[in-house]
């Protein structure tokens, strides 16, 4: 079982600069690829972006690219998204979530359902 905790959400304008953390529970956060994904009001869960696992590849949606980066401490069970150049269309709850890769399966899951565990979500608002 992993318990994920995301922080850092909040108020921003935009052009501004917000970097969310979500520490992980567990003793083999290293085996997980760590997502984060996003759900603006009224609309699905999408994906925003994720490190796999130590060692792996780092891959984003086209809309972030270039913007927000993530980085992940395997020694802190923490992974972060840095997110710069705000936009309001940024707007949104934003969770991360965790996938085990000691069993087959995709090397870079970006989808909802390729993942096992969730955080409780933290809220960014990009005013304008």
């Amino acid at each position: 079982q992993v318990q994920l905790v995301e922080s850092g959400g909040g108020l921003v304008q935009a052009g501004g600069s917000l970097r969310l953390s979500c520490a992980a529970s567990g003793r083999t956060f290293s085996m997980y690829a760590m997502g984060w994904f996003r759900q603006a009001l009224g609309k699905e869960r999408e994906f925003v972006g994720a490190r796999s696992w130590s060692g792996g590849s780092t891959y984003y949606a086209d809309s972030v690219k270039g913007r927000f980066t993530i980085s992940r401490d395997n020694a802190k069970n923490t992974v972060y998204l840095q997110m710069n150049s705000l936009k309001p269309e940024d707007t949104a709850v934003y969770y991360c979530a965790a996938r085990w890769m000691g069993v087959p399966g995709p090397s870079r899951p970006s989808r909802t359902d390729e993942y096992d565990y969730w955080g409780q979500g933290t809220q960014v608002t990009v005013s304008s």
